[in-house]
């Protein structure tokens, strides 16, 4: 029987689940064609780039109802799809649809929370276990995410990718001969990409307050950019308040797309626009208004793994603050996977990242 990728991503856009056993089989398709891209996938503007997602399905859908539906507008996906939200699994479902339909015009940036042991905690390996009866259906996708590429390149000029850079990496050429098609480790360069935030306080190289990956100024991002021919750096994975973060003279953005994040934030969301001619613009949006509904508000406690979350913002004074209380969109926290849990004292929105 031949897949049908138009009707399932109807299917999607109506708010319908996708069968277990197509599930399989666009995963399997999937990875055939993730396969054989690079580490660092190459591609041209106009491109609109899209930071965390986090299972909110229905501001995905406002996405493409701002940015325009595929094939029509290119885009860039720059990873965290899963974990929080209610509906990671139709949010991965109709992402992988549109990157087989539309290889070309649709890429997907590996995350943090593209990782087996990130989503058993954070809520997507429950959100499949209620949903489909099994751990199957997260098999499936686990599986895929170790194909997902680790950057890309926007007309020889713009670095993107989910967290930041490594000490460990200075040309893109070592990203490219990078062994990704596994975990993500704990440590070294493949962790860092996906873990690590630019830091505005610093010029070089710091240990992270997040277990993993580091923290990096402004000179470590001037230098990768000089040895690199590069002009610019996107990435995603922190939370900005207002939908996006500029950087380092205009050298780095920070772009996030989950509005009303955790469906209690409050926060902004954006999606950038990169033209023909390098021009960027940030276009903000809020939340979709079906998240209103009370269902929402409601079933979300069974698919946070650890709980509602409470007190995001109560070690943040900036305008921009979500954790050290400096205002610089940095995030505080402990522990690669071993923070304390949500109803803790020191709970910050570090836990959610």
């Amino acid at each position: 029987m031949v897949l049908d990728l138009d009707a399932c991503i109807n299917s999607l856009f109506q708010r319908q689940l996708l069968a277990e056993s197509v599930i399989r089989e666009i995963c399997e398709k999937t990875k055939e064609l993730l396969m054989s891209e690079s580490n660092v996938v190459h591609i041209k503007a106009p491109v609109t780039v899209v930071g965390d997602i986090h299972g909110q399905f229905y501001d995905l859908l406002e996405i493409f109802k701002i940015g325009g539906y595929c094939p029509d507008t290119n885009y860039l996906f720059l990873g965290d799809y899963v974990d929080r939200g209610l509906y990671s699994v139709e949010t991965m479902s109709i992402l992988t649809c549109l990157k087989l339909r539309y290889p070309e015009r649709v890429q997907l940036v590996r995350g943090n929370h593209e990782s087996r042991a990130v989503t058993q905690t954070y809520g997507f390996y429950t959100e499949c276990m209620k949903k489909y009866g099994s751990a199957q259906v997260w098999h499936y996708f686990t599986d895929l995410f170790d194909y997902l590429t680790l950057s890309v390149v926007i007309d020889n000029m713009i670095f993107c990718v989910h967290g930041g850079l490594s000490p460990s990496i200075h040309t893109i050429d070592q990203i490219k001969v990078m062994d990704r098609f596994r975990e993500i480790p704990h440590e070294g360069p493949m962790a860092d990409l996906v873990w690590s935030d630019p830091d505005p306080g610093r010029e070089e190289f710091a240990v992270s307050p997040r277990g993993a990956g580091y923290t990096f100024g402004s000179l470590v991002v001037e230098k990768f950019l000089h040895e690199n021919g590069m002009d610019h750096i996107l990435r995603a994975h922190q939370l900005c308040m207002e939908g996006f973060q500029v950087l380092f003279d205009d050298q780095l953005s920070t772009v996030w797309s989950a509005p009303n994040y955790c469906y209690r934030c409050g926060n902004l969301a954006s999606i950038l626009e990169v033209g023909v001619e390098g021009e960027r613009h940030f276009n903000v949006f809020e939340a979709a208004p079906e998240n209103e509904r009370p269902l929402a508000a409601e079933s979300q406690r069974s698919v946070f793994s650890n709980g509602a979350p409470t007190g995001l913002y109560n070690n943040g004074t900036g305008t921009n603050a979500v954790g050290n209380g400096n205002g610089n969109n940095s995030n505080g926290g402990t522990g690669f996977l071993n923070s304390p849990g949500i109803d803790s004292a020191q709970d910050t929105i570090h836990y959610f990242l």
